[in-house]
């Protein structure tokens, strides 16, 4: 194993260059504003997520505090990671030096992977831990040492306790172990020792949710209409493909596994996974988690295929890496903004707007809303001041407020509305994004101050209103309780 390591140092060390070239740039996006928002309230539940990710962020914040490079390390870090485990696991299914050399390159050519890696949200630490957990279990079974049984259950655990679609790839596992060598497994006692530990790790978040009344129930609804219920049946096939030449080896993996009766569990874990996720309508990448086993073992399979010519290995590596260099910008921000409009050939419309994909739209717009809104702050006498609140509409605008303002805001949608509406009754109030006849039922006396628009924000950013607030109709601890059900509209 010692001899891969410089080599697998290496591919590292190309995929650090490209994310230290990338995560610096544009801004923070609207789901990085609540997740390190959430670093300020830490807990054991969240109502749009489990708690890792908080904990993740009270880090991130005392390490780093508000830089936008630091916040997005521990992402980028869990995706060094994985590409390891990628490596580790093809030399854990025979896989010599150019099996390493493929699997770590898929890893690194996988193009979903340079946007999950650089964005601050749970899904980069859901495949880490998915990684990790096939790493584990494949451990075990090549070893039959039971310790790996209980990494396992750590591993699932804090996969548990970052993302709950980690309960596919646990049932994944369990039913692939069902026909690996007669479930003999399933007669370890060490197997019900990990699923217990699994369990130990997941209850404060249990606890939390039948504290808060299951938000998860209600976000998973607000969820399937506004998103899942639009996928169309085959859209989360359609979009395994959007990296073709890494699905190639994937598949050439999956065959490799499905031949070898003793890690066919693993491919029969993926086509399972596959199958739950599609019926339950899964965003298409949550399932991106599933690859580094496929990856891995597609390296092995090429490394088979042309044992005879090796050197033969760098033409897919050669073809994968140069598919991933032309579509790279366009997943992670390597260019600054000005020439990707240019590398992109984007066209401004009519109004001078120009339409990224909803990832980029959503990191612009932030600052203007928050320098606004402290323009009018520092207008006001010093007593209106001690009385002002900032009052955002929705979570991206309070985090911008919490984030890039450095000021608490006021706001009931999502997680904000568990932290309250702050000590003050809200008699002076900067309203940023909350539409005229939502601001007349609130306040007596209410001033359009600007309306925002910025070239490159998404739509729902765009024609912001920011309005002065006086003289409220209503105490806010009074409604507060009343909105709950209302979280997520």
């Amino acid at each position: 194993m010692k001899r891969y390591l410089p080599l697998i140092f290496a591919l590292c060390l190309v995929k650090l260059a490209v994310h230290l070239a990338g995560n610096p740039h544009y801004d923070f996006m609207r789901d990085e504003l609540l997740h390190l928002s959430a670093g300020y309230h830490p807990a054991w539940g969240y109502f749009e997520f489990p708690p890792f990710i908080g904990w993740v962020a009270k880090v991130s914040l005392s390490l780093f505090g508000h830089s936008l490079a630091g916040m997005r390390f521990f992402a980028t870090l869990a995706g060094l990671v994985i590409l390891v485990v990628c490596c580790l696991m093809a030399v854990e299914l025979g896989g010599k030096k150019w099996a390493v050399f493929l699997a770590g390159v898929c890893a690194l050519a996988f193009l979903p992977y340079y946007r999950n890696h650089f964005l601050f949200q749970p899904v980069a630490f859901d495949q880490f831990f998915w990684a990790l957990g096939f790493y584990f279990v494949l451990k075990y079974v090549n070893t039959e040492r039971n310790e790996y049984l209980v990494y396992t259950a750590i591993a699932a655990g804090l996969g548990l306790m970052n993302k709950y679609t980690f309960v596919i790839w646990i049932a994944g596992i369990l039913i692939a172990l069902l026909f690996h060598e007669k479930a003999r497994v399933y007669r370890n006692k060490w197997l019900y020792i990990a699923g217990g530990i699994v369990l130990l790790i997941f209850l404060p978040n249990i606890i939390w949710q039948y504290q808060h009344g299951i938000p998860f129930l209600l976000h998973l609804q607000q969820l399937s209409k506004t998103q899942l219920e639009k996928n169309s049946v085959f859209e989360f096939a359609l979009n395994q493909v959007l990296s073709p030449l890494t699905l190639i080896v994937s598949l050439g993996g999956l065959y490799f596994l499905l031949r070898r009766p003793r890690w066919r569990f693993l491919g029969i874990a993926f086509i399972t996974m596959f199958i739950l996720m599609w019926a339950l309508q899964s965003k298409a990448y949550y399932f991106y988690a599933a690859y580094p086993p496929l990856f891995a073992a597609g390296g092995v399979w090429l490394e088979k295929l042309f044992s005879k010519r090796p050197w033969w290995s760098l033409v897919p590596a050669t073809l994968m890496l140069g598919f991933a260099a032309y579509w790279m910008p366009y997943l992670i921000p390597v260019l600054p903004v000005e020439k990707f409009i240019v590398y992109s050939n984007e066209k401004p419309d009519a109004e001078g707007r120009y339409h990224f994909t909803s990832d980029y739209a959503d990191m612009f717009g932030w600052r203007d809303q928050v320098r606004v809104a402290d323009s009018i702050y520092r207008s006001l006498p010093p007593e209106d001041q001690q009385r002002c609140i900032f009052w955002a509409e929705n979570y991206g605008e309070a985090g911008a407020i919490r984030i890039i303002g450095n000021r608490e805001p006021v706001c009931r949608h999502g997680s904000f509305w568990t932290w309250g509406p702050g000590p003050l009754p809200g008699e002076v109030a900067i309203s940023i994004g909350n539409e005229a006849d939502v601001v007349d039922r609130l306040y007596e006396e209410h001033q359009l101050i600007r309306v925002l628009k910025h070239p490159y924000a998404i739509d729902e950013e765009n024609n912001i209103p920011v309005y002065l607030c006086r003289k409220p109709k209503v105490k806010l601890e009074e409604i507060w309780p009343s909105l709950e059900k209302r979280v997520f509209e």
